[in-house]
C-alpha cells in the first residue's frame, strides 16, 4: 500500500509519500496554489496516477479546544471534492501542531529560515503521514 500525505494550507499543500510497504513517510514536496483549489485536486489526481497511490491521509486542522473552524471546514471540503474526483479513500489525519513540530525540526537541523519557508509544509504532511502509518500499523 503506497499513501500520499497531504497539508494543506490556504497558499500551499505540503505533500508526503508512503515506501510501498506503506511504513515510512518521506517529504515530497511543496505545491503553492493560492486558493486554486480545483487545479491543486487536478494536480493531487495526477499525483496519485504519476505515483501509483492507493490512500490518500489529509490533515485535519482542528482547534486546541477540539472544535472544528474555519480550516477544518475547508479540508472537509476538500476531502469530498477529492473523493468525488477520483476513487481513492481519504483518511482525516489530526493535525494540531504539526508545522510547529517540522519548523522545530528544521531548526535543530540548522536549516536557514528561507530554506524553512520552502520545505516547513511537506515536512508537516511526512509527520501527518506518518502519525496515520504508526496508528494503522499498531
Amino acid at each position: 500500500m503506497k499513501y500520499l500525505g497531504l497539508d494543506l494550507g490556504s497558499r500551499t499543500l505540503g505533500i508526503a509519500k508512503s515506501d510501498s510497504g506503506g511504513l515510512i513517510a518521506s517529504s515530497y514536496k511543496v505545491i503553492r496554489h493560492n486558493e486554486e483549489y480545483e487545479r491543486l485536486l487536478e494536480e493531487v489526481k495526477n499525483l496519485c496516477t504519476e505515483l501509483e497511490i492507493d490512500e490518500i491521509v489529509l490533515g485535519f486542522p482542528k482547534n486546541m479546544n477540539n472544535t472544528i473552524g474555519p480550516k477544518g471546514e475547508l479540508s472537509l471540503e476538500f476531502k469530498e471534492k477529492l473523493e468525488s474526483l477520483i476513487n481513492i479513500p481519504v483518511h482525516l489525519e489530526d493535525e494540531r501542531l504539526t508545522t510547529k513540530s517540522a519548523t522545530d525540526m528544521l531548526i535543530m537541523g540548522n536549516v536557514s529560515r528561507k530554506d524553512r519557508k520552502k520545505v516547513v509544509d511537506a515536512v508537516a504532511a511526512t509527520i501527518i503521514l506518518q502519525s496515520y502509518l504508526d496508528k494503522k500499523g499498531k
